[in-house]
Formats: C-alpha cells, sequence, structure tokens
C-alpha cells in the first residue's frame, strides 16, 4: 500500500514538473495569435494536477502512518496491543478553523457540537450546563444564522462552514436525523488537524468535566444504548434451534446494544478518520438510513467476501457516569444506591420530551430536589 502510493505520487509529482516545464516554453514562445483561451485551460490542467497531488501527499501520509513496525513478541502475558498514534497534524485545509480551534481546545481536546434554529431551547441548557462547570474547550458547529446570532448573543464559541450545498441544505432540515448525519463529514477537519473530539447532541447536560473521564486508549469511546451492563458489556445470546437435536440445537450468538452515535469521543487517529468517513460514504450511499445504525456497523461489522472491516479499538463508556435516559428513568431513579452516584453527563436520548427531563435532571443532579424525576413515565408515552 505505502509503496503504490509512493509510487503514483512521485510520478504525479513528476509529470507536473515537467508538464509546467512545457507550459512554460509554450507561453513564452512568440505566437501570431492570442492565447489567453488556451492558456486558461491549461491554467485548469495544471490546478487540476495540483489538487490531485494534494490529496496523493495525504493518502501517502495516512498510509506511512498506517506502516505496521515488526517486533518480537514477548513472554506470555506481557504482549498488549498498542494505542494507535494520532496522525500528524495538517492545518493548511482550513486556516480559518485551525486558528479558532488553537484558541479553544485544551490539550487539542474539545466538545462539539452541531446545531441550527431548530434546537435553541435544548442548545441553551447544553451550554449553561458546561459554563456552570467553568470549562471553555467547546465548540458549537452552528448550521444557520440564526445559530450563529444566538450564540453570539450568549458570548459561545461558534464556528460555521464555508458555503456548502450539501451541508448548508441538510443543516436546515427539521428533522433531527438529518442533521445528526452531517457530524461524520463536518469532524473530519478537525481530526485531520490532529484534534480529538467529544462529540455531543444538545439533548445532553453536563454535570462534570468529562475529559476527566476518558480512558484515551481506544480510537473511539462512545455512550451506549445500553440500560444496564448485560446490554451495555455485550453477552452470550442463547438461540434455541430444536431442530437440530439436544446436542447442538443452542446456538451461543454474541449481542451488544449500539454505540450511540450522539455521544462520543474519538481520537485523530487514521481509523479514526477512516470511521467518519466510512459512514460518510455509506450515507451517501444509502439515502434516508440512519447515521447510528450505519455508525454501528463499521465499528462492529467483521471482514468478508466483498468488505474490508474497520480495525478501529473501541470503548463503550461507563454507562452510570455516561447516563442515557432510559438507564435514568427506568433503573438509577428507583435504586437507592444508584441515585447517590453523580453522573458526567445525562443524555435525554429515548425520550421525546426532551426539555422537561433535561430541566428535571439538573434539578435533581445539580440543584438538589430529590423528587425532581418523580413526575415521568418511564418511557415517553403509556
Amino acid at each position: 500500500m505505502l509503496q503504490a502510493v509512493t509510487g503514483v505520487a512521485i510520478g504525479t509529482g513528476v509529470l507536473l514538473c515537467v508538464f509546467a516545464f512545457m507550459l512554460r516554453g509554450f507561453f513564452t514562445r512568440p505566437t501570431p495569435f492570442s492565447n489567453s483561451a488556451v492558456q486558461s485551460e491549461y491554467s485548469e490542467i495544471v490546478d487540476a494536477l495540483k489538487k490531485q497531488v494534494k490529496e496523493l501527499n495525504e493518502k501517502l501520509e495516512l498510509a506511512k502512518q498506517e506502516k505496521k513496525h515488526t517486533e518480537k513478541a514477548g513472554p506470555f502475558g506481557t504482549v498488549k496491543s498498542k494505542v494507535n498514534p494520532t496522525v500528524t497534524p495538517d492545518e493548511s485545509i482550513n486556516p480559518r478553523l485551525a486558528e479558532m480551534l488553537s484558541r479553544i481546545a485544551i490539550n487539542k481536546e474539545l466538545i462539539v457540537a452541531l446545531a441550527n434554529s431548530n434546537v435553541q431551547p435544548l442548545l441553551q441548557i447544553w451550554f449553561t450546563t458546561i459554563k456552570r462547570l467553568g470549562m471553555s474547550n467547546y465548540l458549537v458547529v452552528a448550521l444557520d444564522d440564526s445559530t450563529v446570532q444566538f450564540c453570539k448573543a450568549n458570548d459561545v464559541p461558534f464556528y460555521k462552514n464555508d458555503p456548502d450545498e450539501d451541508i448548508d441544505s441538510a443543516g436546515k432540515s427539521p428533522i433531527g436525523p438529518v442533521v445528526s448525519a452531517l457530524k461524520f463529514k463536518i469532524l473530519r477537519e478537525f481530526l485531520q488537524m490532529g484534534y480529538n473530539v467529544l462529540l455531543s447532541d444538545t439533548d445532553v447536560i453536563f454535570l462534570q468535566n468529562p475529559f476527566d473521564h476518558l480512558y484515551r486508549d481506544s480510537d473511539i469511546e462512545s455512550m451506549s444504548d445500553g440500560h444496564d451492563t448485560w446490554s451495555a458489556h455485550g453477552c452470550n445470546h442463547d438461540f434455541d434451534d430444536p431442530e437440530f437435536g439436544p446436542c447442538c440445537q443452542h446456538v451461543y450468538t454474541t449481542r451488544i446494544w449500539s454505540f450511540n452515535s450522539g455521544f462520543f469521543y474519538i481520537r485523530a487517529t487514521v481509523p479514526g478518520i477512516e470511521l467518519l468517513d466510512r459512514v460518510t460514504e455509506s450515507l451517501r450511499r444509502r439515502p434516508g438510513a440512519w447515521d447510528q445504525a450505519l455508525y454501528n456497523e463499521e465499528l462492529f461489522f467483521p471482514s468478508h467476501p466483498d468488505y474490508v472491516g474497520l480495525t478501529a479499538a473501541k470503548r463503550v463508556m461507563d454507562i452510570y457516569l455516561f447516563l442515557n435516559s432510559k438507564t435514568l428513568f427506568k433503573t438509577v431513579r428507583k435504586d437507592p444506591d444508584l441515585r447517590k452516584t453523580k453522573p458526567v453527563v445525562v443524555h435525554i436520548n429515548y425520550h421525546r420530551d426532551k426539555l422537561p427531563r433535561m430541566k428535571a435532571a439538573i434539578d435533581f443532579y445539580a440543584n438538589g430536589k430529590d423528587d425532581a424525576l418523580e413526575p415521568f413515565l418511564d418511557g415517553s408515552r403509556k
């Protein structure tokens, strides 16, 4: 892979130099006619070649970082896989964003949320809980002008992408999953510039600094949609097929509930960037698909004929510290011991009545109102 990419990059670079030299001779040679149109055409060709060389150099850099160094295995019990290194930062891809991140990020880390005008009430609670903790390394990717003005009015750091037809169109959608799907495309630049991102939906409240509770030993650390250790950490599931008789009727399968694509920490590694690219491409090929489903397919599906799986290290977050709303309302609030545990975040991902439940969770955990969660049903409807 590395040799192939290197060869193509060198070959294209040499071709560009030769081509440019020939063009210089062409344009300096006197001609009896105006060559402005020809010059314009060849300038476009040169620009296209430059773009191709840039793309090949990016692939070459990734290939270098993927190169494996052989080493001898140590004694039994001493062999441990290594944490993937971060990519070499390339701030040239977006100098405006690079300058902003250099001011906001702490230790090359920050919280990022995507938002448009449809979620402003949630967004206000989101950044208010972050500010309450004294945190400054967070950023709102504003998807419309209304959100830009909202952030300015509330002294919230924001970034708005340069005009992009796909992002601008989807960013104004009132449909949550359509907006949510943009994150995989937008976050790529953050990672390519060497920043590790804690991606958060806006229906999240922060009660502790999340960066104090990350392991950073994987390419992706994600909140789980599971509501107990069985569903969140995985289990052996017995599939009973009586037709195969008493000796073979029980087939043991592996089951785990989905990683939540609305709250995860992703490191600036080659597998991290590849995950974003894969989900972005899957969403392009399968319009209308749920981004969380594709996110989990890329994380968990193994290689098989016609498919090469992603080699990303993954970790599920502590389900009682990074708390989803199913776990909170179905289990935690009813358990005297679990009620005493203060989570890092609460994500109201399982319920449609998000705003009142977010406020109630703040009252319960931050304002000491012991009965704040009691009026709510376990689910959103009877």
